[in-house]
């Protein structure tokens, strides 16, 4: 008998471009389900997934941390699953979760765990790192009295970057050396906001 199994399966899903299927909530960039789910199937027509249930059939678990629920993906005879929390389009746990919500979620860890097989895998890189500090109040007052001397539309760029945390915590020595390199005489730099 003839086995038709890729010799890495991972290795050819994680060749395939979804860029263009990659939508922006908020701050994350997320692949729908259903684009992971057709793609998946092109390279892998035999793929197969399904929701973990627990004890008492429904398709999440409550522990102590709150609502989680589970999906795994079969690609060749490998079988990974994913852990995925009941979260809001914020990425903060929901403490009742209703059936949309789950159902959500559900949605979401079946696009993770498809990535966790290499379709995607890149636009989740990252997500898992800390989010970085704000700037403090003191922070945003020394930098915007160090731009005073500098043009609006970069002073504007300068807000803009600080309420989004583009600039934040992690940053802010670089963004005030950049702010002081520029009011040094930087001209060709003004109109650019590059940290």
């Amino acid at each position: 008998m003839k086995d038709n199994r890729r010799k890495n399966p991972f290795a050819e899903l994680n060749k395939v471009d979804v860029s263009k299927y990659v939508e922006k909530k908020g701050r994350f960039n997320y692949l729908s389900w259903a684009f992971a789910v057709r793609e998946l199937k092109k390279v892998c027509p035999d793929a197969t997934w399904g929701v973990v249930k627990a004890e008492d059939g429904s398709p999440f678990m409550l522990t102590s941390c709150g609502y989680f629920v589970e999906v795994w993906v079969e690609v060749e005879g490998c079988m990974l699953s994913q852990v995925h929390p009941v979260l809001d389009n914020k990425n903060h746990p929901i403490e009742n979760p209703n059936a949309f919500q789950i159902n959500t979620s559900i949605q979401r860890a079946l696009a993770k765990t498809i990535a966790l097989h290499g379709l995607g895998l890149y636009i989740f890189a990252g997500e898992d790192l800390p989010e970085p500090d704000m700037l403090t109040p003191k922070e945003i007052d020394n930098i915007l009295d160090l731009a005073k001397g500098l043009d609006k539309k970069f002073i504007d760029d300068l807000r803009k970057n600080i309420d989004n945390a583009k600039i934040n915590s992690n940053n802010y020595e670089k963004a005030i050396n950049r702010v002081l390199e520029l009011n040094k005489g930087d001209k060709d730099g003004r109109s650019k906001w590059c940290i």
